[in-house]
């Protein structure tokens, strides 16, 4: 199992703050937070409406993290000059790939180097669980994360799996 030390990542240069990558249980107060903040933005753009209280319950019942935990996953959260701003899971879908999920910045961190600091975060923990690739599948009207992925090298490839919202996927592979 990783330590805390093994699991963080820090990016200090001055054009995106000081960003602190850690892995942290989903059902923190911060996690938690994070995790009802990325369903309430993806939902709702979704939706094309605001979500609400209740609806963002219903979804993270339907949704559960519960497998974003050592040995075949991990949760982290992604600080900003110590307030909490990124959120992201890896779980391992077989023993050499693994997948992200609940990839999340706050929009008013966008723009920081806060995604690169979370996938790079992530990718480290994919490595350390023993995957050599990771996944993902994504919306159409998610263009911010589609951008982030691209940038950070990751391929869009055939569909790996089915789903009601998944209608890009993307690979990269570990080096």
């Amino acid at each position: 199992m990783n330590t805390d030390a093994m699991n963080t990542i820090d990016s200090t240069t001055p054009a995106a703050g000081n960003w602190a990558v850690a892995a942290e249980h989903f059902a923190t107060p911060d996690a938690t937070a994070l995790r009802r903040a990325y369903y309430a933005e993806v939902a709702g753009r979704y939706w094309k409406r605001p979500v609400t209280e209740a609806e963002i319950d219903e979804g993270l019942r339907d949704d559960p993290a519960d497998g974003l935990v050592p040995p075949t996953g991990q949760f982290m959260v992604g600080r900003l000059d110590g307030t909490p701003r990124a959120c992201g899971g890896i779980r391992l879908l077989d023993p050499v790939t693994a997948e992200l999920t609940r990839v999340y910045v706050d929009p008013r961190a966008r723009g920081t180097g806060g995604g690169a600091a979370l996938l790079a975060a992530l990718e480290a923990e994919a490595r350390a669980l023993g995957a050599g690739r990771v996944r993902l599948d994504t919306r159409s009207d998610l263009v911010e994360a589609r951008a982030l992925y691209a940038r950070q090298g990751y391929q869009e490839i055939p569909a790996y799996k089915t789903g009601p919202y998944a209608e890009h996927w993307f690979e990269k592979v570990l080096g």
